[in-house]
């Protein structure tokens, strides 16, 4: 299929090998994403057009409505771009017993559309209500309960052939370094390491890797720029606003070290999908084909072509 994508950067697809194999992206890459007022939606077509034109080979779902509700429909919308899916981020309460039963519902609920599509990948963010109010610290019963539901969510995956993979996350319940290594100490559950929202939760990504490596199931690489971390930890910024003004950079241009995540990862074995995730917000009205959000993504490629793959050869 040729493209915007394939006419503005030639000869820039990643080989299907190896680590460079398996990279893949998400739609918030291209700022798809259901929160209102995060900025403006490029019609679907045209992100997996750029895509698929960048030899990208997965995606995860992205926002509502991006791709269709039916799984079945899902499969052969992303079939025409030789595409496939790979799961999605899962919003669910864990620390709540009164929230019990209807995490468990939307637990069945989301797996049974991942399997159906052909995903393989349960990405779950600990959110401390459906409203993704601001997190409190959580109380020893509320601890155990947590725990006790990562193995109740873990059940249910394997029912539907899934993997379970925790995301910590901004204004999450696991958020910080001591939320993870909470996790870490007191279930078996593994973990998307993010590298973005590890950085900023005060996680560093590589000792991650090193100390947990066994615990990786997923990957996000997202690289951060730490000097608008403070006030979005002090619930003085929102996310939203730190992304619009440039929270997320390209790989390779923030504080991040993607590339020694990705070394500790591969020499411990890990076989993994690599996904850029990258949130952009497009605050400027559509760009037209073959720039806006692609041109990061395409940045971001070419670090892991021309950066991080050279030392894994090594």
């Amino acid at each position: 299929m040729s493209t915007s994508a394939d006419r503005a950067y030639p000869d820039r697809s990643i080989p299907n090998r190896s680590f460079l194999g398996r990279v893949a992206s998400a739609p918030i890459s291209w700022g798809i994403c259901e929160v209102p007022g995060w900025g403006a939606m490029l019609p679907t077509p045209r992100v997996l057009q750029e895509m698929s034109g960048l030899g990208l080979p997965a995606t995860e779902l992205g926002a509502p409505g991006f791709l269709p509700t039916a799984p079945e429909d899902v499969r052969a919308e992303l079939a025409k771009y030789d595409m496939t899916l790979i799961g999605g981020f899962t919003p669910v309460v864990l620390h709540d017993p009164a929230m019990r039963e209807w995490t468990i519902a939307e637990a069945r609920r989301v797996a049974d559309l991942f399997q159906r599509a052909g995903a393989t990948e349960f990405i779950s963010a600990i959110v401390y209500d459906p409203d993704w109010s601001i997190p409190r610290p959580l109380d020893a019963a509320e601890r155990r309960h947590m725990m006790e539901m990562f193995a109740v969510i873990d059940d249910i995956c394997a029912e539907y052939g899934l993997e379970q993979v925790l995301h910590s996350h901004v204004q999450t319940v696991v958020e910080t370094k001591d939320d993870i290594d909470m996790v870490l100490d007191g279930c078996d559950v593994r973990f998307c390491l993010d590298t973005g929202h590890m950085a900023i939760g005060g996680q560093d990504p590589v000792e991650f890797a090193k100390a947990a490596y066994d615990r990786v199931g997923h990957v996000h690489l997202k690289d951060v720029d730490l000097s608008l971390v403070p006030e979005v930890l002090a619930r003085e910024k929102t996310l939203m606003a730190a992304t619009q003004e440039g929270l997320f950079t390209p790989l390779g241009q923030g504080d991040v070290d993607i590339a020694g995540v990705v070394e500790v990862l591969e020499s411990h074995g890990y076989d993994g999908w690599y996904v850029i995730e990258q949130d952009t917000a497009i605050t400027d009205g559509l760009p037209p084909e073959g720039s806006g959000p692609i041109a990061q993504v395409v940045t971001s490629m070419d670090y892991l072509r021309d950066v991080v793959a050279p030392r894994l050869a090594r």
